[in-house]
């Protein structure tokens, strides 16, 4: 089989970005010459410097966005929540822009300019999100898959990729149940394959991709009619690839050990080990002169609400297993954890200060960890370093648990990004699916793409008990 694609959500992202880009581009050049039509000679020499200007308003706006989780292909906004998030994704972006102006003087587009280049972009920016959704909503567009399988792990498909933001780029024409395996799905979904071939019947339903999804493997494949349609040019998957690629995670009801072995990633190379340990010191050191003045302010808000220690330390698990000295701003009461018994936090945890409830929603009081990421027992990015008493007994209740040990712990993490706070063997078992994808696919881009979503996490409060 082929190994798993670079996904066409990806592809449609990048193409909205692109887009965007240009609308913005475009933006910044009639401002230019609304703002200077009557006085042609100095228009003509102000557009001749306003391109490179043009863009770098168009990546500092989108890159805005990005924080703020508008280029999110597993999200669905409502239409405040979207306004919302691009009025702040403006504000955010004309900050930065005018900082650079500051820093750069020769990059300088002027006030008028600016101004009207940003209202033109917004006006921009919601005429393209309105035609993107008419357009890749509909199925013409989509991708054809057919499932072969119609059992337990079919049905997965049905059960954790029921929503339509799971589908925007694919569309699942039918399953094709295997022989002598139990039926799961509906009936009215099944495509039996009659007696034409697989291959005739792909043919037959314009099939863009086949994903191979039996309960049972051996024996139960048609290897020569899969084979048939890889000559027609249709795509061959595996389950376990087509959740990897389309959902962002690794289905733990579906993979086996040979697929994590045999299907790529994990890469631990020299070269990718120096990349991401010098992204650390970078984003590490720049957020800690950045936030000093802020820490102190919160070590003095938790002293003098509940005097005692600011700080509050932990033993954790970090990468291959070591055990390393975690230090936060304390947000519970001193006697949190009586006799020392590991405790997970819960919703409204009656155990929080109020002051611990405000730094543990704004994640204020992770800001100490940054020393640990200096230090090298973290990163910045990767799965959450869990106690060892959670440890042990996760390794013993969630199969592959201890596969994401494989990395350094990090401050933030994909899981993060994709799950709410857990506090349940459940929750650890559910975010195991985002950590071994990141664990799986960790890379320099990744890690900058998850650095600018957590922005959005921060400032909406998503995932903090």
């Amino acid at each position: 089989m082929k190994a798993a694609r670079k996904s066409r959500k990806d592809r449609v992202i990048r193409f909205l970005w692109l887009a965007e880009v240009v609308v913005l581009f475009a933006a910044v050049m009639a401002a230019a010459w609304l703002r200077f039509h009557t006085e042609p000679e100095y228009q003509i020499r102000f557009l001749e410097q306003t391109p490179w200007r043009a863009l770098l308003v168009a990546l500092a706006i989108t890159g805005a966005m990005t924080a703020f989780g508008l280029y999110q292909t597993h999200v669905r906004h409502t239409r405040m929540d979207f306004i919302l998030r691009l009025v702040l994704s403006f504000v955010l972006g004309g900050i930065a822009l005018v900082v650079f102006y500051y820093l750069v003087p020769p990059s300088y587009l002027g006030r008028g300019v600016l101004a009207i280049s940003l209202a033109i972009g917004a006006g921009g920016i919601l005429v393209v999100r309105l035609a993107w959704v008419r357009l890749f909503h509909s199925d013409v567009l989509k991708q054809r898959v057919l499932i072969l399988g119609a059992g337990r792990n079919a049905d997965l498909i049905n059960s954790c990729m029921r929503r339509r933001s799971d589908r925007r780029t694919f569309t699942v024409v039918g399953f094709v149940p295997v022989p002598g395996q139990p039926v799961w799905v509906r009936e009215d979904l099944l495509v039996p394959v009659g007696e034409e071939g697989l291959h005739e019947l792909t043919d037959r339903l314009q099939i863009d991709e086949l994903v191979i999804a039996p309960d049972e493997r051996r024996g139960g494949l048609p290897m020569e009619q899969m084979l048939q349609c890889v000559q027609q040019g249709i795509s061959v998957v595996d389950l376990s690839s087509f959740f990897e690629r389309e959902a962002g995670m690794v289905q733990l009801n579906a993979v086996d050990p040979s697929w994590l072995v045999f299907s790529g990633g994990f890469d631990y190379s020299t070269p990718r080990r120096l990349s991401k340990r010098f992204f650390d010191l970078l984003a590490a050191g720049a957020l800690l002169l950045v936030s000093w003045p802020l820490m102190i302010v919160v070590g003095i808000a938790v002293w003098m609400e509940s005097g005692g220690p600011v700080f509050y330390s932990q033993t954790r698990v970090g990468e291959r297993g070591r055990h390393f000295t975690l230090t936060k701003f304390r947000s519970m009461r001193v006697d949190a954890e009586k006799g020392g018994v590991a405790v997970w936090a819960s919703k409204d945890d009656d155990r929080s200060t109020r002051v611990g409830r405000f730094i543990r929603k704004t994640r204020l009081d992770e800001l100490p960890q940054l020393i640990a990421v200096l230090r090298g027992d973290m990163s910045f990015v990767g799965p959450r370093p869990e106690r060892p008493q959670f440890v042990d007994m996760l390794n013993d209740e969630v199969r592959y648990y201890g596969v994401r040990h494989s990395v350094k712990p990090g401050l933030t993490g994909w899981a993060q990004l994709r799950y709410p706070y857990g506090a349940s063997v459940r929750d650890a078992e559910e975010k195991l699916k985002f950590d071994l994808f990141y664990v799986k696919n960790h890379g320099l881009v990744f890690d900058l793409m998850i650095l600018l979503q957590t922005v959005e996490v921060v400032l909406f409060g998503r995932g903090a008990r």
